[in-house]
């Protein structure tokens, strides 16, 4: 079963514009899927078949005569050294939506965008399923902590995947691949460790040195972790909201996944049911929330300028969403019974950024949808 993607449109347009259309994101968020149905007349290679990789590295010229035009390029990170001469077959044809890119390690293929290809190509990201596009599909759990626990990767649920039977083969081939091609690590268990730690500490102030001394390597060695981890978009970094309302503000950054399904397996949450007791959930729910802000900007073509904010004495805002020249505020809390004290924070930071009480909303796995004195109070299933 096919999941219709809502990001579609924005690569229809960009592909009027552009001759080269580059669609990045993690391993299996349907990128290859989603061009290959809503291109049909162009032709699939992928430098995944050593056979093609060995073509574009000793003969590109060759290749390029024979796949001249309207085609998909399926791990094109994989050969940096072909962009060189898909640029120059692109400039003398001068024509848009030549060739569609599909990759899934950020770090190869941007750098040789960069390098090769800047300015010739769109950059799309495409994350796993949204919440609206499960539910377009009719496909969307009801139950919250069942979303959480299952993720949104689409091969889940186009092919009825147990979460149990998904992550751990996701998480071997990530390992595996991924992994060793771009770092030399002697133990390789111990950065299965290290991504089984960052889980735990999703929604946490980053720590690297904390992270340090309990696997056993160097500080510079948990940041380099990292850089491949965002690379490779296992996680992310939120940073803090720098805007100088008040100088005793937190400014070390939050660390999120990009898929809850894939967080709960690394924390060895085996069930919805476990879910529900699990430390956890809150900070899992949050994450979830998030990420919906996240796939709804990429699936339009831009990425959103998301921070939060905390100062020295605690008060914490989760979620602030700048667009332009205004901010929203949320805060974000799992629980289905409203408080008056999950506005703390807002208020508190309402008056420094002088943000009236429309632009400020706690979001909560509740089913009612008020507004108070001090904001609005909406629903997770009614937001997105």
């Amino acid at each position: 079963m096919y999941i219709q993607r809502q990001i579609t449109s924005k690569i229809s347009q960009l592909c009027e514009k552009f001759p080269i259309v580059t669609l990045t994101g993690p391993r299996q968020s349907g990128k290859s899927t989603l061009l290959r149905n809503q291109f049909p007349e162009y032709r699939y290679i992928s430098f995944e078949d050593p056979d093609i990789r060995e073509m574009a590295v000793e003969d590109p010229k060759g290749l390029i005569s024979i796949y001249d035009n309207k085609v998909i390029i399926d791990e094109a990170q994989k050969v940096p050294k072909f962009f060189s001469y898909l640029q120059t077959h692109t400039d003398l044809r001068d024509e848009a939506g030549m060739y569609l890119l599909a990759g899934s390690q950020n770090f190869g293929l941007l750098a040789a965008i960069d390098q090769s290809l800047a300015g010739r190509t769109a950059v799309l990201t495409l994350l796993p399923l949204s919440r609206s596009e499960l539910q377009l599909s009719g496909l969307l759990p009801t139950d919250i902590n069942d979303q959480i626990f299952k993720g949104y990767y689409p091969r889940i649920y186009n092919r009825d995947i147990c979460p149990e039977d998904f992550y751990p083969s996701y998480i071997m081939t990530y390992v595996e691949r991924d992994i060793r091609s771009l770092l030399k690590i002697s133990d390789i268990n111990k950065f299965v460790r290290f991504i089984r730690i960052c889980a735990g500490r999703i929604g946490q102030m980053l720590n690297m040195a904390s992270m340090s001394t309990e696997i056993g390597v160097s500080v510079p060695t948990i940041d380099s972790w990292l850089s491949v981890l965002e690379a490779s978009y296992i996680l992310y970094r939120l940073e803090p909201n720098f805007n100088n309302y008040n100088k005793r503000i937190v400014k070390t950054p939050k660390l999120y996944f990009y898929d809850t399904g894939l967080a709960c397996n690394l924390l060895g949450i085996k069930s919805t049911e476990q879910l529900g007791l699990h430390y956890s959930k809150g900070a899992l729910f949050e994450n979830m929330v998030i990420n919906q802000f996240l796939k709804n900007s990429y699936n339009m073509g831009y990425r959103p300028d998301l921070t939060f904010w905390r100062d020295s004495s605690g008060l914490e805002i989760d979620l602030i969403h700048t667009e332009g020249i205004n901010q929203n505020a949320y805060e974000i809390k799992s629980g289905k019974t409203f408080s008056t004290d999950y506005f703390k924070g807002l208020d508190k930071w309402g008056k420094l950024a002088g943000t009236p009480v429309d632009r400020l909303s706690v979001i909560y796995a509740g089913e009612h949808e008020f507004s108070t004195p001090y904001g609005k109070v909406i629903p997770f299933s009614s937001f997105f």
